[in-house]
């Protein structure tokens, strides 16, 4: 899993963008406070129901963000990319 500090200032409110790799390989962009909390409830079924359809999964990439209308903006722009497009954002991460 990888974070990128979108904003270089001291972050004192976090807020994350996502994207998680589902069991079945689709898949999901989100915001979240806390990446960990989060990821347990996708995975124990009580996150999203798109998440929950598909298996749960893990974080393959964040962002941090200092305001919550930032990392809504981002997740707005990152949900109507193509996959292909996602998935390079989150390969390109791993380097």
């Amino acid at each position: 899993m990888y974070t990128y500090n979108m904003k270089k200032s001291r972050v004192k409110s976090k807020y994350y963008f996502y994207i998680l790799k589902c069991k079945d390989r689709t898949l999901y962009c989100g915001v979240t406070k806390d990446k960990e909390k989060r990821l347990q409830q996708h995975n124990a079924g009580l996150g999203s129901k798109y998440v929950r359809a598909h298996g749960g999964g893990k974080i393959v990439y964040s962002e941090i963000y200092k305001t919550l209308s930032d990392a809504l903006r981002r997740e707005v722009e990152v949900k109507k990319w193509p996959r292909k497009k996602k998935l390079k954002l989150s390969k390109k991460s791993a380097r």
